[in-house]
């Protein structure tokens, strides 16, 4: 079952399409000694590494509960989640409901639905943490995936998951773990302002913070690697200090203007 272990949820930025431009600068599994991922989206290259250990977080509270109940309580959620529709006006009573008086299996499936039937499977919250994203109008989307659900429950059994700031959660990296950023990118332009996906935005004061916390990672000996745009303020925060700058090539799916998704460059950056 573990080959069908891939990502749960569409997401902005998710790393899937990138796998196998990232696939020849990461280090084997097996050499892993411990795997963080402080920004876990769609866990996309967690599902791809499978390391023996693995610590996933996000800021995103609501998210990391998703992949919990995954992990601990599978067989409350997929009763839930069976019963979900693909319908305009259900998809709004759904979106309206107050998380807080919901049950941890009802919350979890609750995103998982709104995910895969929203508007280009965006996840966006406005200033009160409340998702606010339209509905997608899909012809048939996979509300429930038994098998893929399944896979990956058995995916995280062993894996630690956490919720809060990614300082904390790298805070007992040490030689020998492997970490993976990949935040809220840097806008390209100033048109181009989509930094965050919940209430708490991510600011070019954070992304500086990341970056003092990428070369404190280094001095310990952890290998790390981080992913963002390839604007310029990037560039300044990690050229000069030993660390490897490639270009990899990605697609941008998410623009209301089709015509405006296509491939960009974005930048990979690596302390080994």
């Amino acid at each position: 079952m573990s080959h069908l272990a891939i990502p749960l949820l569409k997401w902005a930025g998710g790393k899937g399409q990138l796998l196998k431009q990232f696939a020849p600068h990461l280090p084997c599994p097996e050499d892993i000694h411990c795997y963080y991922e402080p920004f876990v989206g769609s866990a996309a290259l967690y599902f791809h590494l499978r390391p023996a250990r693995a610590q996933l977080s996000d800021r995103n509270e609501k998210l990391i509960e998703v992949y919990q109940v995954v992990r601990d309580d599978l067989d409350s959620l997929i009763p839930v989640l069976q019963q979900h529709k693909n319908e305009r006006d259900y998809y709004y009573e759904v979106r309206r409901q107050e998380p807080a008086q919901l049950t941890p299996a009802e919350r979890a499936a609750r995103l998982l639905f709104l995910n895969r039937t929203c508007y280009n499977g965006l996840y966006r919250e406005n200033s009160s943490g409340a998702f606010n994203v339209p509905f997608g109008r899909y012809k048939n989307p996979k509300i429930c995936d038994e098998p893929r659900l399944r896979a990956a429950s058995q995916a995280l059994q062993e894996v630690e998951l956490r919720g809060g700031d990614f300082t904390e959660a790298v805070r007992d990296a040490q030689k020998g773990d492997f970490v993976y950023f990949d935040p809220p990118y840097v806008p390209l332009s100033a048109t181009s302002n989509f930094t965050g996906y919940n209430r708490y935005g991510f600011s070019a004061a954070d992304h500086q913070r990341l970056a003092a916390t990428f070369q404190e990672l280094s001095d310990r000996g952890c290998r790390a690697m981080l992913s963002n745009s390839s604007a310029p303020f990037v560039r300044e925060l990690y050229d000069g200090r030993g660390f490897r700058i490639l270009e990899v090539q990605a697609r941008r799916n998410i623009n209301s203007n089709g015509k405006r998704r296509g491939p960009i460059t974005e930048l990979l950056i690596l302390n080994y």
